[in-house]
């Protein structure tokens, strides 16, 4: 699986394209058999259908975002909130001078709340900036794709993320998912405890239940209802 881009400058020439995708994702653990890598993989995943389906100059995913919930787990490495805020600046300021002006952020870690707050203030004088999906663009996903969990009962390395990954990309996933099932309960002190007071495999969600069928179905109404955003912006689709 490529999770680049491809496109040449002379390609974005021709296209024209007045919309940017930006993949971001995280380098944080998801158990014993899915990788680091695993919520960028899954945005790239996303993002690739939707510059299959739309106009949309697709860009090189963010690899490591706000992960601190995952820091008692090997591997995990995150940068601060501020500094996540200040890079996805920079590139749409970036995209303005190149004449891009309109962004839609394709968020594959939950832990990233301040991407909600660089939206809200980026549309103050007018639509610009989207993050996808939400979360009811995520349940639309999960009725769609036929899955047994919810949103919060599968939160980290479940159900839908293995799907994703059995469908889009295979060799990813290591054997042992069928026997990590693990809820993690209501987690209400979850910001100020961590992961690791409610897994300790860091799974949080039903694995057990995820198929390939499921991941494609899930990413065919993904890209379905990106086009909801696109008018949102003020797009034509």
């Amino acid at each position: 699986m490529n999770l680049l881009p491809t496109a040449t400058s002379t390609d974005v020439q021709e296209r024209q394209p007045r919309i940017a995708v930006l993949p971001v994702g995280s380098f944080e653990q998801h158990g014993k058999f899915l990788p680091l890598i695993t919520d960028t993989a899954i945005a790239c995943i996303i993002a690739q259908e939707i510059a299959a389906a739309y106009p949309v100059h697709l860009l090189p995913p963010l690899t490591i975002s706000c992960s601190h919930e995952h820091a008692a787990f090997p591997g995990t490495v995150s940068i601060s909130a501020r500094t996540l805020y200040a890079v996805i600046d920079d590139i749409r300021a970036s995209l303005a001078r190149s004449g891009i002006h309109k962004l839609v952020i394709i968020n594959g870690h939950g832990g990233n709340y301040v991407l909600s707050n660089l939206v809200q203030e980026a549309n103050v004088d007018g639509p610009t900036v989207s993050l996808f999906p939400l979360g009811p663009d995520w349940d639309r996903a999960r009725d769609y794709g036929g899955l047994v969990s919810d949103r919060h009962m599968d939160m980290h390395a479940g159900e839908i993320e293995t799907s994703i990954l059995l469908h889009a990309a295979p060799e990813l996933v290591r054997e042992g998912y069928a026997g990590s099932d693990h809820d993690g309960g209501t987690r209400p002190f979850l910001l100020v405890q961590g992961m690791g007071a409610y897994t300790e495999t860091g799974v949080i969600g039903f694995p057990s239940h995820a198929t390939a069928g499921k991941g494609k179905a899930v990413l065919e109404s993904l890209q379905q209802t990106f086009a909801q955003h696109l008018r949102a912006l003020g797009e034509e689709v």
